[in-house]
């Protein structure tokens, strides 16, 4: 081989390697690493748990996703605004165990008549917004940090949900649900396409607010720098208070989705999520210093979640180990965003 010959070679073996290098980079930095990531998880494991590929099994993850995306799409609108969402378990109970009452045929407020199943959604939705403005008004008129704002909320409000539950009936729960609202969370038959379209009319509602609104810029800049926000004539408080007031309505509607599955209105629902709500968003690069994430990065992370979950379920590991690993990854997502927010602002 000639001289020309060894040089044009050498070009063409580097030139591959910067094109696979550049490849690297660009899935690295694309907006579907999350999805490319759960697609690979699920082929390697296919081989092994080939119950992950199973119609039910599938059947089970979409179930999952459905609720979870929801209230994870609200939590990802505080989190553009640089704000946390950490009331979303108690309002789901809250919610749950309020409109169970009004529906129930144990002696509920509007028990076998026509208005039980509107009156408990209204009840659903006017709630969940209630608390959501709450937390907004104190975040933003009073100045508190969103953190304690809403830990606080969590706590008043799970406390409540038990108070009212006892308050309401000697049972744990609030049970004896009209059949058409069970048939709204229910997974079969035509059940599942309810829930289902609820869920991806938030999803598409969610992506064109964020994505083709004036309100949607005005949280990105706010998440970005609430000060020259505010300089430019965007109204952050105003603003703020609605991204809260938005993560309460999705919360409450996810909480119709889990009542009408589990047939009853529970003061403990959604107790060990608050994980996978914050962390679905994370995970699918929603950023926790605001000004950065979308609905289809939180579409990913909670599929991304939902076939960890279920995978592990597959696989026998116990709930703490569940729990462990869960948390490993969420965590692992966090460090990652903290990292290229730490980069970015050095530049």
């Amino acid at each position: 081989m000639t001289e020309p010959d060894v040089s044009a070679t050498r070009r063409e073996g580097t030139g591959g390697l910067l094109r696979l290098r550049h490849g690297a980079v660009d899935l690295l930095g694309s907006e579907y690493l999350v999805l490319v990531l759960t697609i690979l998880y699920f082929l390697v494991l296919w081989p092994i748990v080939p119950a992950i590929a199973a119609p039910a099994t599938l059947l089970d993850i979409i179930a999952y996703m459905g609720p979870l995306l929801v209230v994870a799409i609200g939590q990802t609108f505080v989190l553009i605004v640089a704000g946390i969402d950490l009331s979303a378990p108690s309002v789901l109970a809250i919610t749950a165990v309020v409109a169970a009452s009004i529906m129930t045929a144990d002696n509920g407020y509007l028990a076998n008549t026509p208005f039980a199943v509107p009156g408990g959604l209204l009840s659903f939705l006017v709630i969940g917004g209630a608390i959501g403005w709450l937390n907004g008004a104190a975040v933003t008129a009073l100045k508190m940090p969103p953190f304690i704002v809403t830990l606080s909320t969590m706590m008043f409000f799970s406390g409540a949900a038990i108070w009212y539950t006892a308050a309401h009936t000697d049972a744990t729960s609030i049970g004896d649900l009209p059949p058409a609202f069970i048939a709204i969370g229910q997974t079969e038959s035509g059940g599942g396409v309810i829930a289902l379209s609820i869920a991806a009319v938030v999803t598409v509602l969610g992506h064109l607010t964020l994505s083709r609104t004036v309100f949607g810029r005005w949280l990105y800049a706010i998440g970005a720098n609430p000060v020259a926000a505010e300089i430019s004539g965007v109204p952050v408080r105003r603003a703020v208070t609605w991204a809260f007031v938005i993560s309460g309505f999705c919360t409450a509607i996810a909480s119709i989705l889990y009542t009408g599955r589990l047939e009853t209105g529970s003061p403990v629902l959604g107790q060990r999520i608050l994980l996978d709500i914050i962390g679905a968003a994370v995970i699918g690069g929603v950023s926790l210093f605001g000004g950065k994430g979308k609905v289809i990065w939180t579409l990913f992370g909670v599929l991304f979640l939902s076939v960890i979950d279920k995978s592990l379920q597959l696989l026998g590991l116990s709930q703490f180990w569940v729990l462990v690993i869960k948390g490993c990854v969420i965590l692992a997502a966090a460090i990652a965003d903290a990292t290229r927010h730490r980069l970015l602002t050095r530049q």
